[in-house]
C-alpha cells in the first residue's frame, strides 16, 4: 500500500484538522469566559416621504404633514437581541441610572417611540414603563430603555420617529453587561436572523466538509479492486452470432477493462459463417488457433470434431410483426406460424378474418444465421422455411399470388425492415427486439417472450436456444481465449442476465441449458 497516495494524504489532513479543531473548541470553552452579550442592529431608517437629501420636496399627509418639525422626519426600528449564550437579568446591566441601556440617535430628535416583541414574549412589555426609566427629554436625542430582562435568543424593537436630520446618521446603543458586552451586530432585514455559527466555526466546518467530500470521492472513484485470476494479454477475435454480439462486445469491455494489454475485437458475421471461418484455421500454428472465438445460436451443424462447444447461455428468441398488423390476441400458435412459413398464407385475412388484407412478406436471415437455424428447429419442428427467396429487399410488387420472402444478413437488418414493411413478420433476439419502434413481439401459444414464461413448465415458451461458444480444440492453458471465456463463466453473469439472457455456469442457467441442448 502506497503511503503517500492521495487518499491517505486527505485522510490524515482531515484527522489532523479534526483533532486541531477539537482542541481549539475545549480551550475556548476552558479559558474563555461565557459571556453576556447584547447586540442592536437598526433594520430601517428610511426618510418620511421622498428622500430630503435629493433637493425634491417631502411628501407628508396627515399627522406627518400637521405636526411642526416634520419637514425633516425620519424613521428608525431598532432591534434589541439577547445574542449571547445566557440570559441576562435585571441585574445585570451595570448603569448606575435607573434605566439600563441608552439609545442614542446623532443630529436627530426623539418625537414618539413604539416598543414590539415577537409572539410568546409578552412578559417583556411589562418593563417599558416610565417607572422602570423608559423615555426620552423633549428635543433630545437619546431614548432610555429599560432594564428588560432577556433569556438567550429573546429580543424586541423600537420604532422611533426623529425629525431635525437626515437618514444614515449615527446611531448607537449605549450600556455595559456585567460579565458581557453590547455590541452591534451587522444591519439585516427585519425577518433575518443572527447567524447560528460565528465566521471562524463555519470556515472550519467548510474545511472539514471538503476534506471529507474529497477523501469519499477519491474511495468511490478510484478502483481498488484486484484483477481477477488468470488474466492474459494478447489479441482476440471474437465471431459468430449477430443476436449475441451485444452481449459479447460489453463483456470483451469488462474483460478489456479488468485485464491491462488485452484485446478484443468483435465482429458478428453470421452464427455458421462464424463457425465455418474457425473451422477454416485448420493446418494454421496453434497461436493462431488460440485466437478465435465463434458464438453460435444452438448447436451447430457444420462444427467437425476439431472444435469444441461450451455452453455459455441460454438466449430467448421472438417472433416479431409490423405493429400496424394487429393479431388477435397479440399473438399466434406454432400452427399459425408452420402454415405462414410453409407458404399457406399469402395475405393475413387468409389467417383470420379480422386480420387486414395485407400480403405476408417474410423477413428471414440468410442461411448462416444461428437464429434462423433455432427457429426452424424449435417452432417449425425442424423443417425448412418452405417459401423460396423471392427479393433481396423484400419488395412486395413481386407476384401476388405467393407470399413474399427476403433473406437478410443480420437481426438488426431484419427488424428495420419489419418496422418499414405492413404485414411483415420476422424473428430476432429478444433484448435486440425489446422496445424497437414500430416493432411488436408476438406471442406464441398464449406464452409470451420472456426469461420467465420459459421457466414456467405449465406453459414453456417455445423459441429459445443455447448460446454456444466454439474453440478449435481446447484452449492452451495460459491463452487469452481460454482466460476470457473462464472470465464469462464467472463475472460475466451480471452482465448476460441485463441482456435477458440466462447464463449456463449458474444452477439453474445449467439445468436450464442442459434440457435445452
Amino acid at each position: 500500500m502506497e503511503l503517500l497516495s492521495a487518499e491517505n494524504v486527505v485522510a490524515v489532513s482531515t484527522a489532523v484538522a479534526g483533532i486541531v479543531a477539537s482542541a481549539v473548541m475545549v480551550w475556548y470553552e476552558r479559558r474563555v469566559p461565557r459571556r453576556k452579550r447584547i447586540g442592536y442592529r437598526v433594520q430601517m431608517d428610511n426618510p418620511i416621504g421622498d428622500d430630503v437629501t435629493s433637493g425634491r420636496a417631502n411628501v407628508r399627509l396627515g399627522l406627518f404633514d400637521e405636526a411642526p418639525g416634520m419637514h425633516q422626519a425620519t424613521l428608525v426600528l431598532l432591534r434589541v437581541e439577547n445574542d449571547g449564550s445566557q440570559g441576562i437579568g435585571h441585574d445585570d446591566y451595570t448603569s448606575r441610572e435607573l434605566h439600563g441601556l441608552t439609545a442614542v440617535f446623532t443630529d436627530r430628535s426623539i418625537r414618539g417611540v413604539s416598543v414590539t416583541q415577537p409572539p410568546g414574549t409578552d412578559h417583556l412589555m411589562s418593563h417599558f414603563t416610565p417607572h422602570a426609566g423608559f423615555g426620552y427629554d423633549p428635543g433630545g436625542n437619546a431614548l432610555r430603555i429599560p432594564r428588560v430582562p432577556l433569556n438567550r435568543g429573546e429580543h424586541f424593537k423600537l420604532l422611533v420617529l426623529l425629525s431635525g436630520g437626515d437618514v444614515g446618521r449615527d446611531i448607537r446603543l449605549v450600556g455595559g453587561i456585567r460579565d458581557g458586552e453590547v455590541h452591534p451586530n451587522r444591519s439585516a432585514t427585519p425577518d433575518d436572523k443572527p447567524p447560528l455559527f460565528s465566521r471562524a466555526a463555519r470556515l472550519i466546518t467548510l474545511m472539514l466538509t471538503v476534506s471529507v467530500l474529497t477523501l469519499s470521492a477519491i474511495v468511490v472513484v478510484r478502483d481498488d479492486t484486484p484483477p481477477p485470476l488468470g488474466c492474459e494479454k494478447g489479441t482476440l477475435t471474437i465471431t459468430g452470432s449477430t443476436a449475441f454480439a451485444p452481449v459479447v462486445r460489453d463483456l470483451a469491455k469488462e474483460y478489456e477493462k479488468d485485464c491491462e494489454g488485452a484485446e478484443i475485437s468483435v465482429e458478428a458475421r453470421g452464427s455458421s459463417a462464424g463457425v465455418g471461418e474457425l473451422a477454416a484455421l485448420e493446418g494454421t500454428s496453434a497461436a493462431e488457433r488460440a485466437s478465435m472465438i465463434a458464438f453460435h445460436d444452438g448447436p451447430s451443424k457444420r462444427a467437425d470434431g476439431s472444435l469444441t462447444r461450451l455452453p455459455m447461455a441460454l438466449s430467448v428468441f421472438a417472433l416479431v410483426v409490423n405493429d400496424a398488423l394487429r393479431l388477435p390476441g397479440g399473438g399466434l400458435t406454432t400452427a399459425d406460424v408452420k402454415r405462414v412459413y410453409a407458404g399457406d398464407i399469402t395475405y393475413w385475412d387468409e389467417l383470420d378474418p379480422k386480420l387486414p388484407h395485407w400480403r405476408v412478406v417474410l423477413v428471414s436471415r440468410d442461411a448462416d444465421s444461428g437464429t434462423r437455424q433455432v427457429f426452424q428447429d424449435r417452432v417449425l419442428d425442424g423443417t425448412w422455411e418452405g417459401v423460396p427467396s423471392t427479393s433481396l429487399d423484400c419488395d412486395v410488387r413481386t407476384d401476388r399470388a405467393a407470399p413474399v420472402r427476403c433473406e437478410l444478413d443480420s437481426t438488426e437488418e431484419v427488424l428495420k425492415k419489419v418496422a418499414q414493411i405492413r404485414g411483415a413478420i420476422g424473428y430476432s433476439e429478444l433484448n435486440i427486439a425489446t422496445g424497437r419502434d414500430h416493432v411488436s413481439r408476438v406471442r406464441l401459444d398464449g406464452a409470451e417472450p420472456s426469461v420467465a414464461a420459459l421457466e414456467q413448465a405449465a406453459r414453456p415458451y417455445p423459441y429459445f436456444g443455447v448460446e454456444y461458444a466454439y474453440t478449435y480444440g481446447d484452449p492452451p492453458g495460459g491463452s487469452l481465449a481460454g482466460s476470457f471465456l473462464d472470465y464469462v463463466r464467472n463475472n460475466g453473469e451480471t452482465l448476460i442476465r441485463t441482456h435477458d439472457h440466462v447464463p449456463c455456469s449458474t444452477p439453474e442457467g445449467e439445468r436450464l441449458c442442459r434440457d435445452a441442448a
